[in-house]
């Protein structure tokens, strides 16, 4: 499958007919000038070693080195797939994870404490590291959610997307917990047997919808929803691009906390446990609490990585970056003493 790491960029080929187009207006003025000498054929003729075809070419071989250029700056990339290697017996994981600006906030009462989202990705990863015959899937959510990576039995998969996880991919902020649960409940494999349950790691300041209500009805869909609350109920002031901390309209430093008792009602209303992130054994709680459900076979499937593709256009566009400084405006000296667009002619006659 191939495909762009950064395909917005592919929005800058539409520079390429507008290079054309500004060609033949030039080709355009600058015939109308030469008409002014004369005709063309007998103006020409006093520029001996002018190419009136090399123009074109420069222009295409410019045209495709930066629709190269573009290209490599997009990211291409191919390669990436999901292969079965058999079946093994085990329960499917859905985490959801809270990316919200709050998430870069300290877990703990001290600001310059272990960010809320690294504390997260501690606490998966180590609970990865148990899932050994689990399948598992990966949501992002801030003010939307998003399917960060397919359900897949590959814990490597799942740790190097974990790893990828940022405050800055999700561009509409906000906690939209209960658009999260959904979108969760959604990513379990259809048609399967398997016992099924979601791990939200949240600091629980849900603002978007009812979380409540939607953990019921993953609930009522045998569907267990359990619940890592990150941060505390002090709360800490959340991390400013400048160096700062972010603040509200009257200037004042937003706190954000831990909103524990919200937490809980999700876990309660989702038939699950409530674990508190800092707690040091919040991975043996989720893990003891996972391995009750029963367990039955699952598909494997692994998910590869996908290659980088851009060396190849890179060479494309180093070849023709020479081509284009090798070709010169004039004609070459070894080939002007031929005409080979008026051989045929003189033959006729």
């Amino acid at each position: 499958m191939f495909s762009f790491a950064n395909p917005e960029f592919l929005y800058l080929l539409v520079i390429l007919p507008a290079i054309a187009g500004l060609y033949l207006l030039e080709r355009m003025a600058r015939k109308k000038n030469m008409a002014a000498f004369g005709r063309e054929e007998q103006v020409m003729q006093l520029m001996p070693n002018v190419s009136s075809r090399k123009p074109l070419v420069r222009l295409i071989i410019i045209l495709l080195l930066l629709a190269m250029v573009i290209i490599i700056l997009a990211r291409p990339r191919a390669g990436a797939g999901k292969k079965s290697t058999g079946t093994t017996s085990g329960i499917e994981v859905v985490v959801a994870m809270d990316v919200s600006n709050s998430m870069n906030a300290s877990s703990t009462s001290d600001p310059q404490g272990m960010s809320r989202l690294q504390r997260s990705k501690m606490i998966m990863e180590k609970l990865i590291e148990r899932l050994r015959n689990d399948k598992v899937a990966l949501v992002v959510f801030a003010g939307k959610p998003y399917m960060q990576m397919p359900m897949t039995i590959d814990g490597q998969s799942a740790k190097m997307f974990l790893n990828g996880i940022n405050t800055s991919m999700v561009p509409l902020q906000g906690t939209a917990i209960g658009s999260a649960i959904d979108m969760a409940s959604q990513a379990f494999t259809k048609g399967s047997k398997a016992s099924k349950s979601i791990i939200l790691i949240t600091d629980a300041e849900n603002f978007e919808d009812d979380a409540v209500d939607a953990a019921k009805q993953a609930s009522s869909n045998d569907i267990q929803v359990n619940v890592i609350g990150i941060g505390t109920s002090e709360g800490a002031p959340i991390p400013a691009s400048d160096g700062g901390y972010m603040v509200d309209d009257s200037g004042q430093t937003v706190i954000s906390s831990l909103d524990e008792e919200k937490a809980q009602q999700i876990a309660k209303a989702g038939g699950g446990t409530y674990v508190q992130g800092n707690a040091t054994d919040a991975v043996e709680v989720l893990d003891d609490t996972l391995k009750k459900l029963s367990n039955s076979n699952l598909s494997q499937l692994t998910f590869t990585k996908k290659d980088e593709q851009f060396p190849v256009f890179a060479w494309i566009a180093l070849v023709l970056l020479i081509a284009n400084v090798l070709l010169l405006n004039s004609k070459n000296p070894w080939l002007a003493k031929h005409d080979f667009f008026n051989a045929k002619k003189e033959t006729q006659q």
